[in-house]
């Protein structure tokens, strides 16, 4: 056999036994999230010390200038499987006690922070707010 395509064989032999022996990327958690929303709140707010509950289920509750608040689509029970207003397409339960992946994938999380703070707020939420949403999540049961 030829020296560079025994090289190249072996090399592709030895990348795919790396690929099925590497352990799976572990999956998020709530807890995961929060931290790095923590560490970004503190570079913006060097006092800033955790999140609340309390704060997360004003701001899911309340409408923000416009017509639409959080629970408008995900309800006022986020254990409850809620019902987007336009397009009335359903919505799983956002609390991770009626949904456990809820909140394990980050790349999901950060899209729909992204598109449902943009139509509810008119902006981008804060890691703050975020994190203040989740913690007040954690507590529904």
């Amino acid at each position: 056999m030829n020296p560079l395509l025994q090289r190249v064989t072996a090399l592709l032999s030895l990348s795919l036994v790396l690929t099925a022996t590497t352990p799976a990327q572990a999956a998020d958690t709530p807890a995961s999230l929060q931290a790095g929303w923590l560490a970004e709140a503190q570079k913006s707010e060097p006092g800033f010390k955790s999140f609340s509950a309390a704060r997360g289920e004003t701001l899911f509750r309340n409408t923000h200038g416009g017509d639409w608040s959080c629970s408008t689509c995900h309800t006022a029970k986020p254990t409850q499987t809620g019902k987007h207003e336009v397009t009335g397409k359903l919505i799983q339960p956002l609390a991770p006690t009626a949904n456990a992946e809820r909140f394990s994938d980050s790349a999901k999380v950060e899209k729909w922070f992204r598109r449902n703070c943009n139509d509810v707020l008119k902006r981008a939420c804060t890691p703050q707010e975020k994190g203040d949403v989740v913690a007040w999540l954690l507590s529904v049961k």
